[in-house]
C-alpha cells in the first residue's frame, strides 16, 4: 500500500504529464501504466487490483450514466440512454471503434487541488490525466486526440456535463466523434 505521502507525491508527479514522458508505451494513464510507475518510483510491487482501488477512490471507476448527471438531468439522461445510446454503439461497431464516457472529477485533499479528466470505455477500461484545476477549463484537445492513439483509431466519446459544448475542442479529425450527454449546464465535477 502507498502511504498518504506517497499517494500525494504520485498525484503531483502525474500532473500535466503523460506516460510516454516516463518511457511507458501508453498515450494516457491507465491502471497498468500507473502500476509500472509506482513500481519504478516507490519500488513497491502493487498488483493491478490494488492500483484499481486507488483509481476508484479517486473517483475514476466506471459509473452508470445517471451518476454522471446532476439531479435535474437524471430523467433526460435515462431517456437519452434508451433512445440515442443504441445508435452510438451501432455506429461504433460499424467503425470498429471504442466508446468512451468522458468526465471530470476534482481530487480534494491535494495541494493544490487536482482535476482528473477520465475516459471509461464501454468495456470498463479507464484512461486519465491529472491537471491543476483552473476556472472552467475547456475539454483538453490533447486528451481527446490521445484517446484515438498513435494508430488513430476511431472513437466515439460521450461527454458528460463537465463541459458545455462551446468548451469542446474544435476541428477534430473525423475519426473522433463527440456526443453530448444531456445536461442542464450545471457542472457535475465532484
Amino acid at each position: 500500500m502507498l502511504s498518504r505521502e506517497q499517494e500525494l507525491e504520485l498525484i503531483d508527479i502525474l500532473r500535466g504529464v503523460h506516460p510516454d514522458e516516463f518511457g511507458l508505451d501508453e498515450e494516457l494513464w491507465t491502471r497498468q501504466s500507473l502500476t509500472t510507475l509506482i513500481q519504478r518510483r516507490f519500488d513497491l510491487p502493487l498488483d493491478a487490483g490494488a492500483v484499481g482501488a486507488y483509481l476508484r477512490a479517486w473517483g475514476l471507476g466506471p459509473r452508470e450514466p445517471r451518476e454522471r448527471a446532476c439531479g435535474l438531468c437524471v430523467s433526460a439522461v435515462e431517456r437519452w440512454v434508451r433512445s440515442e445510446y443504441p445508435a452510438i454503439t451501432r455506429a461504433a461497431q460499424e467503425h470498429v471503434a471504442e466508446v468512451y464516457w468522458i468526465g471530470r472529477v476534482r481530487l480534494r485533499g491535494t495541494m493544490p487541488a487536482a482535476d482528473v479528466i477520465s475516459a471509461v470505455s464501454s468495456r470498463g477500461r479507464v484512461r486519465f490525466m491529472i491537471t491543476t484545476p483552473t476556472v472552467d477549463p475547456p475539454l483538453p484537445r490533447d486528451f481527446v486526440l490521445r484517446l484515438s492513439g498513435e494508430e488513430q483509431r476511431t472513437v466515439h466519446l460521450i461527454v458528460d456535463g463537465s463541459w458545455p459544448r462551446n468548451e469542446w475542442p474544435r476541428r477534430l479529425p473525423r475519426r473522433i466523434v463527440l456526443h453530448p450527454l444531456p445536461s442542464c449546464g450545471r457542472a457535475v465535477a465532484a
